[in-house]
């Protein structure tokens, strides 16, 4: 007789490598905000940046002509097609002053995100330790986690500018350390690190053979200066870095980004790659292609729609009594609550239920973050006006 199961149970249980990893924060709350919706709540969703603005017209007749060619549609190699790989290499060495080699230093990939989980499955296994930031991106450290690494966090503090404490680190022991996950531009806290503090972190890699792995996508919003941690000497032996066309080309839905460095990290991480994917679409290849010769005037275009609407949301966290650093950079706005809130979720989930407006709470980046929201800046820049006035009533 075959055994009934009740709906309620699945016949196998999950992997245990998933473990305390849990489904994106943004995942869960979109399915509440569309609820709300459906309810008949008018919800002004301030927190995901993912850019509302189009990519150029150059770029979207590039994609649209090259669809209509018959030799496009199949199979792509693994390491994107020469034109793109190029077209990194040009960028890189344009605005990051970057030397790298477009037949081995650069891998193009379906979003920087991505690159995550394939550098952990290269190179982490159990037993193996990785650094943190604390507040950071969550997907470091659920990609740490599911390779079965052992998270070791590194605290950011307003008190030293957003940058970890390098001599309490050194003071631990590193031994079985692998890898250091960075991010400067800094998201959540906006923070833009210059080129001292790179030179100061390869040299940190050298001595402790760790490999850095600086995430870089956010550089071109709202931020005077590009800088690479592959521009520094001998950061190639011990570093390489992620970036994408999502934030600084309107081009999050498109899926591209890239890895950069030293060939024989790079092909390791190939061979992760290779086996779940079979490369990207050729005419959003090229379409990228395109995006990379965008000029400065495209930067200065976008940047000038940020600059209006950070302004706004400065005056949204002047009405919630929030202080803030009005020279961070990227596309959000990073802010400390006031004190009479036991933490940002309190203060968010106040502003969701009882003005239908969605703030991010920094407390989902990690412990460092509990006292601080987080707002996007890829909104209409009618909504942020919106909220204002339903916060002030």
């Amino acid at each position: 007789m075959t055994k009934s199961v009740a709906k309620s149970d699945m016949i196998i249980q999950p992997a245990s490598r998933l473990g305390e990893v849990k489904e994106y924060y943004f995942s869960t709350k979109l399915r509440e905000i569309a609820q709300m919706r459906a309810e008949g709540k008018p919800v002004l969703n301030l927190g995901i940046g993912s850019p509302d603005l189009p990519p150029s017209h150059e770029v979207i007749d590039t994609l649209t002509d090259a669809v209509l060619h018959n030799d496009v549609h199949g199979y792509q190699s693994y390491m994107g097609i020469p034109e793109l790989r190029a077209a990194f290499a040009e960028w890189y060495e344009k605005w990051f002053g970057a030397s790298l080699d477009p037949e081995g230093e650069i891998l193009p990939l379906m979003g920087s995100k991505e690159g995550l989980m394939h550098i952990a499955m290269a190179f982490l296994e159990s037993g193996d330790e990785v650094l943190v930031p604390n507040p950071g991106y969550p997907a470091y450290r659920a990609v740490s986690n599911l390779t079965g690494a052992t998270i070791r966090e590194y605290k950011l503090e307003p008190e030293r500018g957003w940058l970890p404490d390098m001599e309490a680190l050194e003071s631990t022991d590193l031994s079985r350390v692998k890898i250091m996950w960075l991010n400067y531009p800094n998201m959540p806290t906006g923070t833009a690190a210059d080129l001292s503090f790179l030179e100061s972190i390869v040299a940190f890699a050298h001595r402790h053979r760790i490999l850095i792995v600086n995430d870089n996508p956010y550089s071109f919003i709202l931020n005077e200066q590009q800088h690479s941690i592959l521009s520094i000497p001998g950061a190639k032996d011990v570093a390489v870095e992620l970036n994408s066309l999502s934030k600084g080309h309107n081009m999050a839905g498109w899926r591209i980004g890239m890895l950069a460095g030293r060939a024989d990290y790079l092909k390791v991480v190939l061979r992760f790659k290779s086996n779940m994917d079979s490369g990207m679409f050729k005419p959003v290849q090229l379409a990228a292609a395109q995006a990379l010769k965008s000029p400065l005037s495209w930067y200065k275009r976008l940047n000038g729609v940020y600059a209006e609407r950070r302004e706004t949301v400065f005056q949204l966290f002047d009405a919630l009594d929030c202080k803030y650093d009005p020279k961070q950079v990227g596309m959000f706005v990073w802010a400390k609550i006031p004190d009479q809130y036991a933490d940002a979720y309190e203060l968010a989930d106040e502003v969701l239920y009882q003005h239908n407006v969605f703030i991010t709470p920094g407390g989902i980046f990690g412990s460092q973050g509990d006292r601080y929201l987080r707002i996007s800046l890829c909104s209409d820049g009618a909504l942020y006006e919106e909220a204002m006035r339903r916060v002030k009533r």
